[in-house]
This record gives structure tokens, C-alpha cells and sequence, in this order.
């Protein structure tokens, strides 16, 4: 269980420093969009996020913010996995680990989903950035980590 913490606290810290650059994820994600000529869909997958950094993609700088959201999501992932081998799981903790699965899954649309308080990920985009475009995105991550660490508590219990 020390280990899961300890994956998860690294996980949290690396977050943070992608956090600190989130408008850079945002304007990585415009410039990806514009190269595409893809302006009109939101940003709604991470495979989305994957295919416009393999094909659209110009700027190191854009490249390595996209890098480091798809690697957070890859190591939640497996989190997730490794946490259903370490606990035989209840009811609740099953439905946490499902919810994280069903979130980090790569074509899973994110568009939906907004992260609320504590996190203000969405309040840093401008109003359309926000509704429209890239509020999923940027709400993933806080999210998913939320319910890791509520399966953390639960199961500390």
C-alpha cells in the first residue's frame, strides 16, 4: 500500500509542474488544432491529444506539453491497474477503479467533464477555452487523481 501512496504522491507532483504550465498546454493544443485545421471540435480524447501531437505537431515546446499530459495519463492508468492487483476490492473501491478506467480510457469523450472546487483548472481558460474546447482535457487529471486518493482513504480504513 506504501508503494501506491508513494506512486501516487509522484504522480501528484508531476501534476503540479504540468499545472504551472497549463496555458502552455492550451496554446500547444490551439497551435496542434490550427496545423490540423481541425478548429471546430473540441479536444475530446486523449487519443485526440495523441494524434494531433504525432501528425500536427511543430514546436518542441508544444511537443513536450503534450508528452507530459499523455505520460500523467499513462501513469494513472497504470495505477489503476496495479491497484486492482494489490486490493481484492469491494463494491466501492471497485466502482472508484472503474470510473478512473472509464475516464482514462483513450477514446473515452471528455468533452462532458469539468473539474469543480477545489481545482481551478477551468477558471484559468477563457470562457469558450472553457466550454467548449479544452475544459475536458484539463479536467481530467485533477479528477481522476481525486478518486485515487478517495480509494486510498477508503481503503486505508
Amino acid at each position: 500500500m506504501n508503494e501506491v501512496v508513494e506512486t501516487l504522491r509522484n504522480i501528484e507532483q508531476n501534476y503540479k509542474i504540468f499545472q504551472q504550465q497549463q496555458f502552455t498546454f492550451t496554446r500547444a493544443l490551439d497551435h496542434t488544432r490550427e496545423e490540423a485545421h481541425d478548429l471546430l471540435r473540441p479536444v475530446a480524447s486523449i487519443v485526440q491529444v495523441q494524434v494531433l501531437k504525432d501528425h500536427h505537431c511543430i514546436s518542441a515546446t508544444d511537443r513536450r506539453i503534450l508528452n507530459m499530459f499523455i505520460s500523467i495519463c499513462n501513469d494513472l492508468r497504470n495505477l489503476c491497474q496495479k491497484l486492482e492487483t494489490v486490493h481484492p476490492g469491494d463494491q466501492v473501491t471497485n466502482s472508484l477503479l472503474e470510473r478512473c478506467k472509464v475516464l482514462l480510457n483513450d477514446s473515452n469523450d471528455l468533452s462532458a467533464i469539468r473539474a469543480t472546487y477545489p481545482h481551478g483548472v477551468v477558471n484559468y481558460l477563457s470562457f469558450e477555452e472553457a466550454r467548449h474546447t479544452y475544459g475536458g482535457v484539463v479536467s481530467l487529471i485533477p479528477i481522476v487523481i481525486d478518486l485515487l486518493k478517495e480509494w486510498v482513504t477508503y481503503t486505508k480504513r
